[in-house]
């Protein structure tokens, strides 16, 4: 291995990483951020901070989800929307703190052993490889494999959503085709160390689009008849919750995220202040939608279709659809890169070569998007099913498992926190989590999301050409012509 003296080049142009310890190298964030001379292509394309891990965190949180969060609370009610957002941002932000445990915790054990990792990105079922055994890994690599793939499923079909706002000459199926070609440009974004310009643009636009519909709903007051009857059913409750679940569970790409860093060891809390970021943009926004529109939600999972179209509408609409094209990326590079180590192109130093072997990834994405185009429910069905065992129920015994033993405990790389030093505690919370995951959002959830999904395909079909799109006004028959003498 490289001595960590040797590591001051991090990843360079082609995504690549030369050997960089798990605490980094001191000085690394003042060196790469350019403390050797400004160098615009390093300022755009090189990040590997902390404020770099913070705005990936915070960028990748929350996109779409923010437009489907009112419809959530018209599921929940006011209440009950509020407290489930602030119980499962902690919750997921726990679950994060633990994968950047358990990874400091295998790459320490294999910079021991002598193990490089250089023109190697880590993921995290090597790290439940290296920890628990082939057994966890395959777990890990099917549950985050699929919630990857779903979650990209996911931004192609909100791209196609929300351009339909400001075109609707085209239907949704036909955005999706275009979206889905455009998207497909991601696989020359080596990976997450390259999206240092992107993560910080994606968030202003998320932060504008969050206060927009503030706002907007605010200005637009109460509807006529306004009525806010949430929660009247217990499927659209538990729908609600688990989108819920869902929006605060995109940290599977943690573990991608703290390798692109220069000292990954200082990941710990980053997620967790990336989250209470988060709120300011969710909460405001999807309590105000609710409070304008009420019930009206039920039926439009899709908050900007509430809202009058209008200059600021349409700015929201692009920046959002800028920001999902980013967050596309963001769910894809995992998938390149599990794509590359199997057919044995992920140390290839050519970015096209690598680009052209990650195009087959996209192809399955862009199938599933306009087999279910179903913007909202597929929400809930995927938090349920993958995001609860991904980044909830599998961290949380995959930690308990490894430090099971006192020597593992003794020789562990990272401590309890301070503000639980207790393993006991640590372990009751991580039950804790496994139980009610499993019971509230895999059973509960997975029945109720798994319903409406369900209702959703015998309502408009699979392959439906425009979801929830208004209906065109029946043209008014004119009489039948007199009969001729």
């Amino acid at each position: 291995m490289v001595p960590r003296e040797q590591g001051d080049e991090a990843i360079v142009a082609d995504g690549k990483e030369d050997e960089v310890g798990v605490m980094g190298v001191d000085g690394a964030d003042e060196h790469h951020g350019g403390g050797g001379g400004f160098s615009m292509k390093s300022f755009l394309w090189h990040g590997g901070s902390v404020w770099d891990a913070w705005f990936s965190c915070a960028s990748n949180q929350v996109a779409q989800v923010l437009l489907t969060l009112p419809y959530s609370f018209s599921q929940l009610g006011m209440l009950s929307g509020i407290l489930l957002q602030v119980f499962y941002g902690f919750m997921g932000s726990w679950t994060a703190y633990l994968i950047s445990v358990l990874y400091v915790e295998y790459r320490s054990r294999k910079e021991k052993e002598g193990v490089s990792f250089k023109n190697h990105v880590i993921q995290w079922f090597e790290v439940l490889d290296g920890l628990l055994g082939p057994y966890w890994k395959a777990a890990g690599l099917a549950f985050n494999c699929t919630f990857l793939l779903f979650g990209s499923v996911i931004q192609l079909i909100a791209c196609a959503s929300n351009i339909y706002y400001i075109n609707d000459r085209l239907d949704k199926r036909t955005w999706t085709y275009i979206f889905g070609a455009c998207c497909a440009t991601t696989v020359f974004i080596p990976s997450f160390h390259n999206y240092r310009i992107w993560s910080f643009l994606g968030l202003g636009m998320t932060t504008y689009t969050a206060w927009y519909l503030a706002i907007a709903a605010l200005i637009n007051g109460q509807v006529e008849g306004v009525a806010h009857t949430g929660p009247t059913k217990l499927v659209l409750y538990f729908t609600g919750a688990t989108n819920i679940l869902y929006t605060f569970g995109g940290h599977a790409v943690t573990v991608e995220i703290m390798h692109a860093m220069w000292k990954p060891a200082k990941f710990k809390y980053i997620y967790l202040m990336a989250t209470l970021y988060v709120f300011t943009l969710t909460l405001p926004s999807a309590a105000a939608m609710y409070w304008a529109f009420g019930d009206e939600l039920l039926n439009h999972s899709n908050a900007f279709s509430l809202l009058p179209k209008n200059a600021w509408r349409d700015a929201a609409v692009i920046l959002m659809l800028i920001h999902q094209f980013i967050t596309f990326g963001f769910a894809c590079t995992p998938l390149y890169f599990v794509w590359e180590k199997v057919i044995g192109l992920h140390d290839c130093k050519s970015i096209f070569k690598r680009a052209l072997a990650r195009l087959p990834i996209v192809v399955p994405i862009w199938f599933l998007a306009i087999i279910f185009p179903f913007f909202g429910p597929i929400n809930s069905a995927v938090g349920a099913l993958l995001v609860s065992f991904t980044v909830y129920i599998i961290p949380a015994l995959a930690h308990i498992l490894t430090y099971r033993t006192a020597s593992a405990r003794a020789n562990a790389a990272e401590k309890p926190p301070f503000f639980l030093p207790s393993w006991t505690g640590m372990f009751l919370v991580n039950l804790f989590i496994v139980v009610w995951v499993l019971i509230v959002g895999f059973g509960l959830g997975g029945w109720a999301s798994m319903v409406n999904f369900i209702r959703q395909i015998d309502t408009f079909g699979l392959f439906a050409k425009c979801y929830q799109c208004p209906k065109p006004p029946v043209a008014a028959q004119s009489p039948a012509p007199l009969p001729h003498h």
